[in-house]
């Protein structure tokens, strides 16, 4: 009989005793009634077919939300997924006051990751992710905090956008970096010409500059194993021709007379001279 009581006791005081874990924290309803005070990490004792106890888990919970479909402000349409981080802050009120609450922190989430592709236009999606991550933890935080959840982060994973779209951005791209490599190469022309103008400048103020130039060339194609024969030209003689007078032209009466009439010219030449000499 002590033995039959013995065993009684020990099972009684087995299903009368719970342990909780560190992170978390146990709420002991009686009669349905929530007790006040809120249970701690180690062992707890319960009236067994009396007392139930619900523990809730302290811990940061990492909730991806699924894609959601969207249009934004300029008519695109993309795909974005993102991902809540979030804890309970109050294991009352997160018990009591909402039924689920990690199933209605995901679909606050959803809501808001639509409404706020809606409000967004496609290069914000793209290069402003910060600035859309602080606003989508406000509108998720402000029903969470009833319910005592706190949002620690939201973080907005990935835009999907259609290929078309893709393309087109491709292409944009693609047409910018050439853009700015025609506008790093004219700069550069630009820039050399002036360096070249400074050079001329001063090797017109300095001849010598200039026959010492020619020779570090002719130095420079010398070095290299090669058949390249360098005949230097004086840029003197160049001038020297310039300032030469042009060759005297034939006159236009020659050129529009016929060839007799230049014959009978020529002929008569002598006769006129004689009667000069006379």
């Amino acid at each position: 009989m002590l033995t039959i009581l013995l065993i009684i006791a020990v099972a009684g005081l087995v299903s009368s005793t719970r342990i909780i874990r560190q992170y978390e924290r146990g709420l002991i309803f009686r009669f349905g009634r929530l007790r006040p005070a809120t249970r701690g990490p180690g062992l707890a004792l319960i009236v067994p077919g009396i007392d139930r106890m619900q523990k809730v888990n302290l811990q940061i919970i990492t909730m991806p939300v699924p894609a959601q479909d969207g249009i934004t402000r300029d008519n695109v349409t993309v795909k974005v997924d993102a991902v809540v981080y979030f804890r309970v802050i109050d294991p009352v009120r997160a018990a009591v006051s909402v039924q689920d609450y990690m199933f209605a922190v995901l679909q606050v989430a959803q809501t808001s990751l639509r409404s706020i592709i809606g409000k967004s236009d496609l290069d914000e999606l793209l290069t402003n992710r910060e600035r859309l991550n602080q606003g989508l933890e406000l509108m998720i935080d402000s029903p969470a905090v009833d319910w005592g959840v706190h949002i620690d982060r939201v973080e907005i994973k990935d835009v999907s956008l259609p290929e078309s779209m893709k393309r087109s951005m491709s292409r944009q791209a693609e047409a910018e970096r050439e853009r700015r490599a025609r506008v790093i190469t004219a700069d550069g022309e630009l820039q050399a010409s002036r360096k070249l103008a400074d050079a001329a400048a001063t090797m017109g103020q300095t001849p010598t500059a200039l026959q010492l130039r020619l020779l570090e060339t002719v130095v420079e194609v010398a070095a290299e194993k090669n058949s390249t024969v360098v005949l230097p030209f004086p840029v003197e003689l160049l001038r020297f021709l310039e300032r030469q007078p042009e060759p005297a032209q034939i006159p236009a009466e020659l050129l529009q007379a016929g060839p007799h009439d230049h014959l009978h010219h020529r002929s008569q030449e002598p006769a006129g001279r004689a009667g000069t000499r006379g």
